[in-house]
């Protein structure tokens, strides 16, 4: 049985991980010379694998270099924060014997580290256990970990922009204190929010005010992925002709867990040469996959919203929505109620913002949208 080489989640090594060469050696150079990087796209372009393989280009290179990726998008509060960045961190930085890691830890003092034994390796497994109101002393211990530690360690903090909706107060100031003096911790913030980081990074009212370098993920070029696409289909004897590929590429703008989607589904299919109608055949089998979900996310917004939901979603890409005649072409109401309509699209992220207009963040959803 051939494995699917079109993975639609995690990292599955660098053989079916598509070009992104020139971002790679960029963010790997900018680490290595003590910069830090914000690294910003829209959701599902591509962030978390693009991580994962300059973690996996690092410890190639390194062995005993240390990568830590943490999500923080469920995290509702800097105890949260604490919590998984001490889940990740603590016990990795040891030794595999148990009383040289029960040496290192012994410098917790706020929370508790329980060692047991992994039933696998047999090596020392800690889990962490502390109090709600000791969470700004773990936080300085675990950074204090850290950098005691010696070795080159690199955490990439995922959907950063979270730690904008803690109601705890000074938390940018208090991570910024840390980082800064932790010259062996270098830091990847990926976020897909770009107003609220670019707020947090860009604002000179913040903490983190141009301590990092910005890098906006793009699309994968289209004579890149298409060459990876047609390498591997044709293992599969498939044959993929060019101009169905840029049609596919056009479709979705090149954004990648999209054009995932739909060659996964066509290698599936395995046709012996991919024509138009096989595209369309993947296209259509995902939005009917999706239509339920895409019919109770309507059904929770107002009148207003979905209206202009759904005139964004036929225009594909929405420029001038208060003026006159947009607002005519899809008998909308007046200005003020498509302000209003709009601001409340883009804070749920039904919608966003493009150089060129607005478009529906989830391309399948416009796609449906727009059959409507």
């Amino acid at each position: 049985m051939n494995t699917n080489p079109f993975f639609l989640y995690g990292y599955n090594g660098p053989e079916y991980f598509c070009d992104r060469v020139e971002e790679t050696k960029y963010i790997l150079s900018a680490l290595s010379n003590g910069r830090n990087i914000t690294l910003l796209s829209p959701r599902r372009m591509g962030k978390t694998g693009l991580i994962f393989h300059i973690f996996n280009a690092i410890q190639k290179e390194d062995k005993k270099a240390a990568c830590f990726y943490i999500d923080i998008f469920p995290t509702r509060s800097l105890e949260d924060f604490v919590y998984n960045l001490g889940k990740a961190v603590v016990g990795k930085l040891d030794s595999v014997g148990k009383k040289t890691a029960k040496t290192a830890l012994s410098l917790f003092k706020s929370f508790k580290v329980v060692l047991s034994t992994d039933p696998v390796t047999g090596n020392p497994q800690p889990s962490i256990e502390f109090a709600p109101q000791e969470t700004k002393n773990t936080l300085a211990e675990i950074f204090a970990y850290l950098k005691q530690s010696n070795r080159e360690c690199y955490i990439a903090i995922d959907e950063f922009q979270q730690i904008a909706e803690y109601k705890d107060e000074g938390v940018e100031a208090l991570l910024r204190s840390y980082i800064q003096f932790c010259p062996n911790v270098h830091f990847i913030f990926s976020g897909s929010k770009q107003y609220l980081m670019t707020e947090i990074f860009g604002s000179v009212s913040h903490p983190f005010y141009r301590s990092t370098e910005i890098f906006n993920l793009t699309a994968i070029a289209e004579e890149h992925y298409y060459a990876f696409a047609k390498k591997w289909m044709a293992k599969n004897s498939i044959k993929l002709p060019q101009e169905i590929f840029a049609g596919l590429y056009s479709k979705f703008d090149g954004h990648t867990w999209y054009m995932q989607r739909v060659l996964n589904r066509l290698y599936e299919m395995a046709p012996s040469a991919v024509e138009i109608s096989d595209v369309e055949q993947c296209v259509a089998a995902i939005i009917e996959s999706e239509k339920e979900i895409y019919q109770r996310l309507l059904a929770t917004l107002t009148r207003n919203q979905s209206q202009l939901l759904i005139a964004i979603a036929k225009e594909g890409c929405a420029t001038a929505i208060n003026s006159s005649a947009f607002v005519q072409k899809y008998r909308l109401k007046n200005a003020s109620s498509i302000s209003r309509a709009i601001d409340s699209l883009l804070s749920q992220e039904f919608v966003m913002k493009n150089q060129d207009g607005y478009i529906v963040y989830d391309r399948f959803m416009a796609l449906y949208l727009k059959g409507l």
